[in-house]
């Protein structure tokens, strides 16, 4: 059970540091030497620089790293799919799987926010297991993205990483991980084109399909 436990640490510290940051960095320290080396090494080198940062500065790190960029963004299907109508269905899809395996996160995030992505992958292993398998490509431009940014949250995503199969060099080069400089695509849709023309219209668009009962998540 230790890929589960990678992930539910993992999972803990994706989550914006809140008041309740302390408690959760405290009982991941306190996992640690039961995971896996590579995983326990990665998630010890974030929570010793988390441990010593200043609580206000890193919240506001935490909102400059994932809110401010698309190559840093924890929703997965953005990688693929983008600001385009198809994210819609890959969030419905998202949506499906945790209804099939009869779980229902909080409906303050969209499904495929990481952290939820990973609270059901270490509640339920195996359709948790193909869940991410499928957005290893995602996980990987995150990864490097966060490396890129200089964040120390590329050692949780590094973790995560341990725990899931190398991508197929034929799939990193649909998901364009190969070219991680690259934004996600984006629709225009009943817009112009121009500067800014179609940004987030395609979502607004696909999320139609989507939005058919409430939104899963937690913060």
């Amino acid at each position: 059970m230790t890929r589960p436990a990678v992930r539910q640490a993992a999972s803990l510290l994706l989550v914006y540091p809140g008041d309740d940051w302390p408690s959760r960095l405290s009982l991941v320290e306190q996992t640690l030497g039961a995971l896996p080396r590579q995983a326990a090494t990665a998630l010890g080198r974030f929570c010793a620089g988390a441990a010593g940062a200043d609580p206000i500065r890193f919240a506001a790190d935490y909102v400059a790293t994932f809110d401010r960029s698309r190559r840093r963004t924890l929703y997965m299907t953005y990688y693929a799919d983008g600001d385009t109508r198809r994210r819609g269905m890959s969030l419905a899809r998202v949506k499906s799987v945790y209804r099939a395996a009869g779980w229902r996160p909080d409906d303050t995030e969209l499904p495929d926010f990481l952290p939820v992505m990973l609270e059901f992958s270490a509640r339920c292993p195996e359709p948790g297991e193909s869940l991410l398998r499928e957005h290893v490509p995602g996980l990987r431009r995150l990864r490097s993205a966060l490396d890129d940014f200089g964040s120390p949250y590329a050692d949780v995503v590094e973790a995560v990483l341990t725990t899931l199969p190398e991508a197929a060099p034929a799939r990193r080069r649909r998901a364009g991980e190969t070219t991680a400089e690259a934004d996600p695509p984006v629709e225009h849709v009943g817009l112009d084109a121009g500067p800014g023309a179609g940004l987030d219209t395609g979502l607004d668009a696909g999320l139609d399909a989507y939005s058919a009962g409430p939104r899963g998540g937690h913060r």
